[in-house]
């Protein structure tokens, strides 16, 4: 719970302005982010009176993949350990090698 309160917390005054221009793709633990965010995506929630639709159905599936293939890329290079922890070499070198894992995780893709 504290883990979300400060995620919330950072989102709400975003330091560099292009996070606003990002689109974000959450679940539905996340409702408060449409205020702050016109881009975000959440998956509709069904109530006890008003069903889902088929089409909301297809919309909710659609962005849980979405959501889904954005984790495993995430978790891939966490799996490096560069985002994982303080990185503890040369500032230069970071987006040298953060470009070398995506690059070797798009060639596992392919």
């Amino acid at each position: 719970m504290e883990e979300r309160l400060l995620i919330l917390g950072c989102l709400k005054n975003p330091e560099p302005k292009y996070i606003l221009q990002v689109q974000w793709i959450t679940d539905t633990g996340y409702q408060g982010i449409q205020k702050l965010y016109i881009k975000s995506k959440l998956p509709k929630k069904k109530t006890k009176k008003i069903p889902l639709t088929k089409e909301d159905k297809k919309k909710n599936q659609d962005l849980a993949c979405e959501r889904v293939a954005n984790e495993k890329v995430i978790g891939m290079i966490k799996r490096f350990k560069i985002i994982f922890d303080q990185y503890r070499n040369r500032r230069k070198k970071f987006g040298l090698r953060f470009n070398l894992i995506a690059a070797i995780y798009n060639m596992e893709l392919s």
